[in-house]
């Protein structure tokens, strides 16, 4: 007799169904399992052996093969224990009344029967939703997870013990369902962030920021250490706009297949920031490992990732952003598979001109041309030409500290303009795959950025004077959209386009 019972794996940050085929029959005693097995889920036949029998439940002296289809797919982790220790049971007679066709099930097992939690719930009660189950029994501290699906039913379980008294009663099994509870969006408050009046000052990096987080523009500040290019950076944050449902779904399905969602409430309704240090190696940056887990910058996803000293990352590393930056996703690819992850994060970088960080002031700056050209080359043309608004940032005047303006924006006003600016955009955008300015095709520019005559003899003036490539002139075009949405102007205007192409590199980045 074959008894199967459901359960899921993830590959990406989406899940697949499968099945934990059990069967017993005369032959030689021993319990062997198939089906390209990872080395944790090849454990699993002592781990699910011990647990049965420290909770009453002792394996006939039979052949059983225990298949995980399909065999095509591999499986790895722990989550597989509970299902397979539950096929065990149903292919002995212990739970006759369970009905494993409506149900999914997912679990570690330590030796005692205790059920731990796994990674990557969210897409696999996603996958069950959509293939029609009606319950997904998990382990309880995956509880708060689960429930962010709406449309399925929760039972969550402790133990093993727990899981045999709920499934040999399995008539009353509504009775351990934990109902559906309302998603808190209004977690993102912004409250607890840092605030742009506490920059003293650098009101023209304070506008670039404004742009960047208004149209989702990739962005570097470049100028002597002191001035306040991490100060800025860690602000705008609190200047982004608010993530929407859909967005703080996929984000949190991000974290809970690389295991990382917050104690407490399980929901990401904040967009991320990582700020990962320069000697950070190339595979946590864009993932990897045996089991193919998101790196930081999938973990950015939506959010911002800020790269703090960008000429003292190793360029290899930083070319491993082109893919990303470019197409907001990234392919990982190993011995064991290949995965595709989302990796549509907005780049904030700060960078010293040169090694000492004075350049080109050459009262204070002593590097020579080769040292700042070798420092300098750390961060590959191809990579420049990604990012949308660099602004240069400089040692502030004494009477620009004294005479502190009281016009200069806080926070709080300046989200309120990138909201107005984002809501441009949305209903612009409402009929698209994309939302933002920095997102448009370049199929798509003519449409959704009309020059008049004036205007576009500008720009092309800019392109040819500059010697832009397509990808800066299109850029430019991008930002000036950006610009005239926050400015609350319906068509991009030639003081937008010359404001943008202001924010493009100075001359010692190839500017």
């Amino acid at each position: 007799m074959v008894y199967k019972v459901y359960s899921g794996r993830v590959g990406g940050i989406f899940a697949d169904l499968i099945t934990a085929e059990v069967d017993a029959s005369s032959g030689l005693p021993g319990l062997d399992m198939i089906g390209l097995l990872g080395s944790e889920v090849r454990e699993a036949k002592d781990r699910v052996r011990v647990s049965l029998r420290n909770n009453g439940i002792n394996i006939p002296a039979m052949k059983i093969t225990v298949n995980l289809s399909p065999a095509d797919e591999r499986k790895a982790g722990a989550a597989f224990d509970l299902p397979i220790a539950v096929a065990l049971l149903g292919v002995f007679g212990h739970i006759e009344s369970f009905n494993p066709e409506e149900t999914l099930i997912i679990g570690e097992l330590s030796l005692d029967g205790e059920i731990r939690p796994v990674r990557g719930i969210l897409p696999i009660v996603r996958m069950a939703r959509e293939k029609g189950f009606k319950y997904v029994l998990l382990p309880r501290q995956n509880l708060t997870e689960g429930l962010l699906i709406h449309g399925i039913k929760m039972v969550p379980v402790e133990s093993l013990s727990s899981v045999m008294g709920i499934l040999s009663s399995y008539e009353n099994i509504e009775n351990y369902v934990v109902a559906e509870c309302k998603t808190p969006l209004d977690a993102s408050s912004n409250e607890d962030e840092a605030d742009f009046n506490d920059v003293v000052g650098q009101e023209g990096a304070k506008r670039a920021a404004l742009i960047c987080a208004a149209g989702f523009h990739h962005f570097l500040m470049t100028g002597p250490p002191g001035t306040g290019k991490s100060l800025i950076a860690k602000r705008i944050s609190s200047i982004m706009p608010r993530l929407s449902y859909e967005e703080s779904l996929e984000v949190t399905t991000i974290y809970s297949v690389a295991g990382k969602l917050p104690g407490g409430n399980s929901f990401i309704s904040k967009r991320p920031f990582i700020s990962p240090h320069h000697g950070t190696s190339s595979n946590a940056l864009v993932g990897g490992g045996i089991n193919v887990m998101p790196g930081l910058i999938s973990l950015s996803h939506k959010g911002i990732l800020f790269l703090d000293e960008l000429a003292e990352f190793k360029r290899q590393t930083l070319d491993y952003l082109r893919q990303p930056l470019e197409d907001g996703e990234i392919t990982v690819s190993r011995a064991k598979g290949s995965v595709k992850y989302p990796a549509d994060f907005m780049l904030v970088a700060a960078m010293n001109p040169c090694p000492c960080g004075y350049f080109p002031d050459r009262n204070k700056c002593s590097c020579t041309q080769a040292s700042i050209s070798r420092y300098l080359s750390k961060v590959s043309g191809p990579i420049m030409d990604r990012i949308d608004v660099c602004v240069e940032i400089g040692r502030m005047d004494p009477s620009e500290i004294e005479n502190r303006s009281s016009e200069s924006l806080g926070s709080d006003e300046m989200r309120c303009m990138v909201e107005r600016a984002v809501g441009v955009q949305k209903k612009r955008y409402e009929k698209e795959n994309f939302r933002f300015n920095s997102q448009i095709p370049a199929s798509k520019i003519g449409e959704y950025i009309k020059l008049s005559k004036e205007c576009n003899d500008f720009a092309m003036s800019l392109y040819t004077k500059m010697q832009l490539s397509m990808r800066s002139y299109y850029k430019i075009l991008r930002v000036a959209r950006t610009i005239a949405d926050i400015d609350g102007d319906e068509d991009v205007q030639v003081r937008h386009v010359a404001e943008a192409s202001c924010y493009r590199f100075p001359d010692y980045l190839g500017g």
